[in-house]
């Protein structure tokens, strides 16, 4: 970037690949250790041990089918779990419980963004619902960063609607807290609502959405699914489930596309849920695409497994929609509209109800008339 002459002495490009593939990356693992632990004279790894250690890096990775190829983070993971099986008996051998102690001491350190989070949930001074009905509100999740460590938290999105001519406004955009990728998810929703309500009139009400009790910029278009099912909800006066969270960008016919970060965001939720109690039927709707790339902590798998915590993968808008609030989400076809009793059929029919509050309104028939008068005098101006 900076050297004009670098191009012409270093003449080979090598790109360096951040992961490696998942088949050959175990006995990769194994020999980078068996590398460490000659150099350093550190106790051996048991197998347990090393398996830790993949599944550490599929979770660093993020990506299906792979594992990260950053061999520091999990040689240093690797280090303290060689100290921390001098601590225990027989400790001759690591094993994947020094491993996974490891990880968790690892977490732990950096983790005092994410234990305020907690705190003031618990306090009650962020408002954070896991548990009943609502209309027009929504968790949606987010992420922070303690350095190398990311970690998830729910993020209460509300929206509000009524009759008018203002459209949907980005309160975040608004106030200019809103960064470029954000707000161009939140465009997206305009075109997604053109194609899901096909109306044979304007579309015809003003919307507002808010990230509550969010005091920073927020940029990324993860919560655009979160969006769209909350401004759906308050149009047609559904209650949203609570005790679920969601996360997924959206496109403009639907599609619930894959975002970054989700085994945090999953865990996030979930730690939060353990703060207040688990009830059993909380969990979190993901886009079905991130659905390979789990690799969740063993306390949430455990849980999972008990039927204690639900994640559900959902391909469509209309399958977040029937997840969210238990109603079926309706289909239009070729022969007619979408069945009254359907969550998009009860959406078009509110969004004529207000079209018709709109026309009727005296400042619509106003600007009407003002429109009519103008072309009027358009016309007695020209030529012809």
């Amino acid at each position: 970037s900076y050297d004009p002459d670098f191009g012409h002495l270093f003449k080979v490009l090598a790109d360096f690949d951040p992961v490696i593939d998942r088949e050959a990356g175990p006995e990769r693992y194994a020999g980078v250790l068996a590398r460490i632990v000659r150099d350093e004279e550190l106790h051996h790894f048991d197998r347990t041990g090393v398996a830790a250690l993949v599944e550490h890096g599929a979770r660093l990775a993020s990506s299906r089918g792979t594992l990260t190829a950053q061999f520091a983070r999990v040689a240093d993971i690797a280090r303290e779990a060689c100290f921390l099986s001098q601590r225990r008996e027989n400790g001759d051998l690591v094993r994947s419980e020094d491993v996974w102690a490891a990880i968790r001491n690892t977490r732990a350190r950096g983790s005092l963004p994410a234990r305020r989070f907690r705190d003031l949930v618990r306090q009650g001074t962020l408002r954070v619902q896991v548990s009943g009905e609502v209309i027009g509100q929504i968790n949606g999740l987010a992420v922070l960063s303690a350095g190398p460590i990311t970690y998830g938290f729910p993020a209460r999105i509300t929206a509000s609607i009524g009759a008018g001519s203002a459209g949907i406004i980005n309160i975040e955009g608004q106030a200019q807290l809103s960064g470029s990728i954000h707000t161009k998810g939140f465009h997206i929703l305009g075109g997604l609502l053109r194609h899901l309500l096909h109306t044979d009139h304007p579309l015809a009400f003003s919307a507002s959405l808010a990230f509550e009790q969010s005091y920073g910029g927020i940029d990324g278009d993860s919560a655009s699914c979160a969006e769209i099912c909350c401004l759906l909800s308050a149009l047609t006066n559904m209650p949203i489930r609570q005790n679920l969270a969601i996360t997924g960008s959206i496109d403009q016919v639907g599609h619930v596309q894959a975002i970054g970060g989700v085994n945090e965001k999953i865990e996030g939720f979930f730690d939060i849920c353990c703060e207040q109690g688990l009830t059993g039927d909380q969990g979190v709707v993901i886009p079905k695409a991130n659905a390979g790339d789990l690799m969740l902590k063993p306390e949430l798998v455990e849980s999972a497994l008990k039927g204690e915590f639900h994640i559900y993968a959902v391909d469509t808008v209309q399958e977040a929609l029937e997840v969210l609030t238990g109603v079926p989400a309706g289909e239009r076809n070729q022969e007619g509209p979408y069945p009254p009793d359907s969550l998009l059929g009860k959406a078009i029919e509110k969004a004529e109800e207000y079209w018709l509050l709109s026309v009727q309104s005296p400042m619509y028939l106003e600007d009407d008339d003002q429109e009519t008068e103008a072309e009027g005098q358009k016309a007695a101006d020209s030529p012809e």
